[in-house]
C-alpha cells in the first residue's frame, strides 16, 4: 500500500573548492592565533607605597627573606630550604604563637618563590603575613 509515490532524488553534490576555501580560513586562523603565545598576555604594575615603614619589630615578627637568585629564602640571616621553610617556621611559632610572619623580598625575586613562603606560612598556621620590599643594591 503505496499512497505516496517515491520520487527518486540524487545525492547532493558536495562543493570540494568551498571546504578548501574555509579549511584554508580555519588554517590561517589557528597558525596567526599560536603565533602570540609566547608574548606576555598582562603587563603588571606592581603597586609602590610612598610612605616608607622601618622594619618590623624583630622581636614580634618572624622574617623570612626571598631573594632573586638560590638560595631563595633565609630566615633571619640563615640560608634555609624550600622543604625547611614550614618546619622552621613551625619551630618559630612554638615559642611564640600570636607571633606574625613578615616576608621581605627583592624587587627582583621570583613571585612563585613568595607564594612559597605564604603557603608555607599558611600550613604552619600563622595569623598574619605581612610582605615590603627592598631594592637589589639594599642590604
Amino acid at each position: 500500500m503505496r499512497f505516496l509515490p517515491r520520487k527518486n532524488r540524487k545525492p547532493p553534490t558536495v562543493i570540494v573548492v568551498a571546504l578548501i576555501d574555509v579549511l584554508m580560513v580555519v588554517l590561517i586562523f589557528m597558525v596567526v592565533s599560536t603565533t602570540f603565545k609566547n608574548q606576555a598576555a598582562v603587563r603588571l604594575a606592581l603597586p609602590e607605597s610612598s610612605q616608607s615603614q622601618q622594619d618590623p619589630s624583630v622581636n614580634r615578627s618572624l622574617i623570612v627573606t626571598v631573594a632573586k637568585k638560590p638560595p631563595y629564602f633565609y630566615l633571619g640571616s640563615v640560608p634555609i630550604g624550600e622543604g625547611a621553610l614550614e618546619e622552621e617556621i613551625k619551630k618559630a611559632l612554638e615559642v611564640n604563637p600570636e607571633r606574625q610572619l613578615s616576608i621581605r623580598s627583592d624587587t627582583d625575586a621570583p613571585f612563585g618563590k613568595i607564594i612559597k613562603v605564604m603557603d608555607a606560612a599558611k600550613s604552619a598556621g600563622v595569623k598574619g603575613v605581612k610582605a615590603f620590599t627592598r631594592e637589589s643594591g639594599s642590604e
